[in-house]
């Protein structure tokens, strides 16, 4: 109760000195190694370096610079005309394309910020140029960078499979069907809001020619995802593959990609690895000594007193991840919460695997979610708009995303139907 309390009283105060989550998370690791652990602070370095010292982590920096050689070079663009050339005939076919070149981009970047980005930065004026009102423009960029978290490869993902000791693969796989339900409902709202604009005729000819130009941008994610459904790639072999492949392609097939491009690739994937790790160090260092104390059994045990439905149990979670969500990263939401309510999941019932993606997609949804909606706050900077315009384009978006986490945790088969086929 003690130690309990003096984590309270250090987490307050250094909220109200605005302090970085780093310091918070480092701070209340320090207290539960003196409360509850050895009683020696030297010995979170040694958690912080067990806890890093496994071979998967070294795929999240391999997807990251995979998606920055891929921002880089020709990929987006190449994407962009096949996805044109499939669907510019539909009924807001434009639209459509924008949102189904999010999804591929995003099986092959695996972030949220630079599928909005990439995509974003070439489909944003053409939509303006083909009648597309600013405020859906925005909305359907913004909504289709959010896939990027749940189609694989998914740094969240990987992110949420090391601090709950879940399949990486497993996760991949089950974020497939959530990733096609999300994208679907997407086009089918591109196609019913802009049915009156006009639209080009189907032309065989310009298909052709951006099949021929995007070929190699499109086997990406087959080739990713097959390799990792058979079982032929384990998830930092894909990262691996996924990164030569990306760097051969797009300095020797596409060509235009510079040695002054990687070093600009690896300079921000550096800058961005050196704020994920320290915190990814102390969450693991955090869940070593809880796990140690059978903390989780504990929580575990004093929820099921108080709350006997799953159903029940599901609601509050998914209004906690919401909240959270508007409020916090997602990778700080993952290391923090992963561990604590992932345990509790399985109590209820829930597989490790289906809450992991029903997490994410919350977590999803906070990138449009203000006040800390990333998409958002990126958007406004990039693209130049009101942050109030901002909330207003996204808001139908996020009711779609709303029904689609209703159903995905209602029918667990959108996401397990893969993985257990």
């Amino acid at each position: 109760m003690t130690g309990g309390l003096i984590i309270v009283g250090v987490v307050a105060l250094l909220l109200l000195l605005r302090q970085p989550l780093l310091v918070i998370l480092l701070a209340v690791v320090a207290v539960v190694h003196m409360v509850w652990g050895r009683g020696q602070l030297d010995y979170i370095v040694e958690d912080m370096w067990i806890s890093l010292d496994k071979e998967l982590i070294l795929s999240i920096p391999m997807f990251i610079l995979c998606g920055g050689v891929m921002t880089k070079g020709s990929t987006a663009k190449r994407l962009i005309d096949v996805a044109t050339a499939l669907t510019g005939h539909l009924p807001g076919g434009l639209a459509v394309a924008s949102i189904l070149s999010c999804g591929i981009f995003a099986a092959i970047s695996g972030s949220s910020i630079v599928t909005m980005l990439a995509i974003g930065s070439v489909m944003l004026p053409a939509m303006q140029r083909a009648g597309y009102s600013m405020r859906y423009s925005l909305g359907a960029v913004m909504a289709g960078g959010t896939l990027g978290i749940i189609i694989p490869p998914s740094i969240p993902l990987i992110l949420y499979g090391l601090v709950t000791e879940t399949s990486i693969t497993d996760l991949f796989i089950a974020g497939v069907g959530p990733g096609i339900l999300l994208l679907g409902a997407f086009a089918v709202h591109a196609m019913w809001t802009n049915r009156k604009l006009p639209t080009p005729r189907f032309d065989l000819g310009v298909l052709g020619t951006a099949l021929r130009r995007g070929i190699w941008a499109i086997l990406m994610p087959v080739i990713l995802l097959g390799g990792i459904y058979s079982g032929y790639f384990s998830a930092i072999e894909a990262a691996a593959v996924a990164l030569i492949y990306a760097l051969v392609i797009e300095s020797f097939v596409h060509g235009g990609f510079k040695a002054k491009d990687f070093y600009e690739v690896v300079l921000d994937a550096s800058k961005l690895g050196g704020t994920l790790f320290p915190l990814l160090a102390a969450a693991l260092s955090l869940n070593l000594v809880l796990t140690e104390h059978r903390v989780p059994i504990m929580m575990v045990a004093f929820m099921q007193s108080w709350i006997d439905s799953p159903l029940i149990f599901m609601l509050l979670v998914n209004g906690l991840l919401l909240l959270v969500g508007a409020l916090m990263t997602t990778g700080e939401a993952i290391l923090i919460l992963g561990p604590i309510l992932a345990p509790l999941a399985a109590a209820y019932g829930y597989d490790k695997v289906i809450f992991g993606i029903i997490m994410i997609v919350n977590l999803e949804i906070g990138f449009l979610t203000p006040p800390v909606g990333l998409n958002l706050l990126v958007a406004m900077t990039a693209f130049k708009q009101k942050f109030g315009e901002l909330v207003l384009a996204a808001l139908p978006f996020i009711l779609i995303m709303l029904a689609c986490l209703a159903l995905i945790a209602w029918q667990p088969w959108i996401s397990m139907a893969l993985v257990n086929p």
